[in-house]
């Protein structure tokens, strides 16, 4: 397949960034606050609905917005702003230099909102290495909200791009999200950096150096994707 065909899909907290150092933390909280003081609960109550939604669901926000009958623009509204975030954010400034040269498109795709995902950029000076920004504003169909990892929006994202599943290389830390994507035929990058720091997200305990059946490739750095990921 030539180099230039190919569509990178990156993922952003804890793919291009140390979010578990910094958002992770700060969105946590904020969200169990907003569970709480939405929905009545204390605030042991708040933290455990919000593990469980984002167990069972893959988003927090599913779970609320179909159970409880929550806005989703208000939820990701309130929950993401965040305030002192950008003085937390740190990336690797040789990840960043290996995306500037990563032939093909490249695309973020995450399921954080817009506002956020353009400050996390904006922060970072990133945004202008990509060929476009899919954020979960951008992820319903028929009205419904179909974030990684809905298989649905998956293929639906290929066609939209032009290309075939097999072009598109999904580069992420969660392994759901991998699963389903490559069940589609797309190609799947677990990225590793900052896995051993991430306190909340289900790859927690899992052994880092196995390779799942569906993970085309492991990396702790995007300096590696050129030689591990064949075009």
């Amino acid at each position: 397949m030539p180099a230039g065909r190919t569509v990178w899909l990156f993922d952003l907290d804890n793919t291009l960034h140390d979010a578990s150092s910094s958002a992770f933390r700060l969105l946590d909280r904020s969200m169990s606050d907003y569970i709480q003081q939405t929905l009545a609960m204390t605030a042991d109550e708040a933290d455990r609905l919000r593990r469980h939604y984002w167990q069972r669901y893959g988003a927090t926000l599913l779970g609320l917005v179909r159970h409880h009958g929550v806005k989703a623009p208000h939820f990701l509204d309130h929950t993401h702003r965040m305030p002192g975030l950008e003085g937390m954010l740190k990336g690797h400034p040789h990840d960043f230099a290996a995306l500037r040269t990563l032939p093909g498109r490249k695309y973020i795709l995450t399921n954080a909102p817009r506002a956020y995902t353009e400050r996390v950029l904006r922060t970072l000076g990133i945004g202008h290495l990509f060929d476009g920004v899919i954020t979960i504003e951008g992820m319903r169909m028929f009205g419904h909200w179909r974030p990684k990892p809905d298989t649905r929006m998956f293929r639906r994202l290929a066609a939209q791009l032009g290309v075939r599943p097999a072009q598109c290389v999904l580069v992420e830390d969660t392994l759901a999200h991998q699963k389903a994507a490559r069940g589609l035929g797309f190609r799947t990058v677990w990225m590793q950096r900052w896995m051993k720091t991430n306190a909340h997200r289900p790859e927690v305990g899992v052994y880092l150096l196995r390779r799942p059946t569906y993970v085309c490739a492991r990396i702790t750095s995007l300096q590696q994707l050129r030689k591990r990921v064949r075009r």
